[in-house]
């Protein structure tokens, strides 16, 4: 019988099989990491880098296009591929000009265009032989803002119909509104005198380069006497005056000297004060009594080179002189943020006073912790140190004449005062950084309990000063100027010429004039030089702008826009404010 039991089975098959070969849609399950098993597909799988993405463009927020004045603000996203307009010659760098805030207006009333009045004297009380008047009607540079009076103007529609006056005495003086409320005045507003503590007044006129003269009789004040023909003092005292020079972000309620923004002199020994310092100054036995007229000469640098300092530029290896080429056709940037406001009767400009900074405030008051911890403030200020606030002035002095006798210089190398060394409060509105050309050192009186002083700005001075020429010797015989005699300011001769405040305050007044047609020009460019019955919201500049129309829609929105706080009320609607009495 056959054997059919099954054959015993091999475990190794006789062959081994071949890999299949993959067709096209197998490929798909190939993986894309070579691996010994699929050697070939190695190069054929690899996976491709992703294709590089496009850097996508940063556009800035609506509100910084607006303060910008890019064109088309609310227009559509630009085009990268678009071929961009070639801007014209000397255009390049217009976006980056700062330019006026503009404010939507009512019409202007019919008394608008009256000229400003000057505030209303009542009479107080006699001293030194004159009488002294309060000041009354008018509004006071306080609380962060200051005041200057306008008018109504029908040809400056783009500036809304006001520009800058001036009220009587037309002449340089002390400033109405930039006094403390308890000053009283004579009725040329040259004298003044208190029945409180220290206050203090400032003149209208304020030197911001070159050299300027000014002097300051005391009319009432420490009492002198006569022993053994000699000059000397008694208990007995009119009061107490305290003269020098000040800038605007000095307090009206204290003493000349009593922080970093004013340089004064004390009446007691004849000291010197700075941040509420006094140190001695005039030669022992030497004091300011009655009847003693002090001379005050301020040397300030160009702004050219005060420029530079603030600008962080000085060198002192190159700028070794002050020696400056005329003003060309081109200047600095003069932009005056101001709303017309009203008071009572009077119609003023109101805009953002600059004020005190912290860095000035630790100079004056130092504290341990943090000197101890930054090397910056400990610094004593110079040209070029760190913090801005802090840097002074070269060849700046201020000299002092007693009875036509020169006493020394007293204070040297003074703060720069141009932004940003000066800044406005922080609050909605105000903007760093601009100059609104009455920024510099005032002439300033402060009195105490009775003292009072009177002040000649030139050119007939008591006690001229040796190298002082009268402005008379500038105009011929025929009274017109001569072309050989004239100085034009800003001229290396023109600074270093000694000059009376009187010349200043007719330069003042043509350059607040010159500004405010630059002002009407400027806003009139921004519209495309349109009429005003075509005036309409301008793209070139920050604005607050719209039709001389009170009731007119988006005031609103565009104050806002603008950062500015938008007041209760009607809008279009002037303000009027309201100060109560100290």
């Amino acid at each position: 019988m056959a054997d059919t039991s099954p054959s015993p089975r091999s475990s190794t098959p006789s062959t081994i099989p071949q890999k299949r070969p993959l067709g096209i849609d197998d490929e798909q399950h190939v993986p894309a990491v070579p691996s010994p098993l699929n050697p070939d597909f190695a190069g054929s799988r690899a996976r491709k880098p992703a294709p590089a993405r496009e850097q996508r463009e940063k556009k800035e927020s609506l509100k910084k296009r607006e303060a910008k004045g890019v064109e088309s603000v609310r227009g559509g996203t630009p085009d990268s591929q678009a071929p961009s307009r070639k801007p014209k010659k000397g255009t390049e760098q217009s976006s980056n000009i700062p330019s006026l805030l503009r404010y939507k207006l009512p019409p202007p009333n019919s008394t608008d265009f009256d000229p400003p009045k000057a505030p209303i004297l009542v009479p107080t009380l006699h001293k030194a032989n004159r009488q002294f008047f309060e000041a009354s009607e008018h509004v006071f540079n306080r609380k962060g803002f200051r005041y200057t009076h306008c008018i109504a103007d029908p040809a400056f529609t783009f500036t809304q119909y006001h520009r800058g006056s001036e009220t009587e005495p037309f002449t340089p003086r002390f400033d109405y509104e930039d006094a403390s409320s308890h000053i009283f005045f004579d009725n040329h507003a040259r004298s003044i005198t208190t029945e409180k503590g220290f206050r203090m007044a400032r003149a209208n006129i304020g030197a911001r380069e070159g050299r300027w003269y000014w002097e300051c009789k005391i009319l009432s004040g420490v009492k002198p006497a006569v022993h053994d023909g000699n000059p000397v003092t008694t208990g007995d005292s009119g009061g107490h005056v305290r003269l020098g020079f000040s800038r605007r972000e000095a307090t009206l309620d204290t003493p000349v000297g009593f922080d970093a923004y004013s340089y004064g002199l004390r009446d007691v020994a004849g000291q010197k004060v700075h941040m509420s310092r006094p140190k001695d100054f005039m030669p022992a036995g030497e004091q300011i009594c009655e009847g003693d007229v002090i001379g005050l000469e301020i040397n300030l640098p160009s702004l050219t080179l005060h420029r530079k300092v603030v600008e962080g530029s000085y060198n002192k290896a190159v700028d070794v002189s002050d020696d400056v080429e005329p003003h060309g056709a081109e200047g600095a940037d003069i932009i005056r943020d101001r709303l017309p406001i009203r008071y009572k009767a009077h119609l003023y400009f109101e805009q953002f006073e600059y004020q005190s900074c912290k860095e000035l405030e630790e100079l004056m008051n130092p504290s341990p912790v943090i000197a101890a911890t930054s090397t910056s403030t400990t610094a004593a200020p110079n040209p070029n140190h760190s913090l801005v606030a802090l840097r002074t002035l070269p060849f700046s002095c201020i000299k002092v004449y007693k009875n036509g006798q020169y006493m020394g210089a007293p204070f040297t190398d003074l703060l720069a005062f141009l932004p940003p060394a000066s800044k406005p409060l922080h609050q909605v509105g105000a903007r760093d950084g601009l100059d609104d050309g009455m920024l510099g050192y005032f002439p300033s009186v402060s009195v105490f309990r009775g003292g009072a002083a009177e002040v000649n700005f030139g050119p007939n001075f008591w006690y001229p000063p040796p190298d002082f020429i009268g402005s008379s010797e500038d105009v011929d015989m025929l009274g017109e100027p001569s072309i050989k005699n004239v100085t034009r300011s800003g001229t290396s001769t023109s600074l270093k010429k000694l000059r009376s405040l009187f010349e200043r305050y007719t330069e003042q007044i043509a350059e607040d004039v010159m500004y405010d047609i630059i002002d009407e020009v400027d806003l009139w460019a921004q519209d495309g030089g349109q009429t005003e019955t075509q005036k309409g919201a301008s793209n070139s500049a920050p604005t607050i702008l719209g039709p001389v129309d009170p009731a007119a829609p988006g005031l609103e929105v565009a104050m806002a826009n603008a950062g500015v706080k938008v007041e209760a009320g009607q809008p279009g609607e002037i303000k009027e404010i309201i100060q109560e009495e100290e």
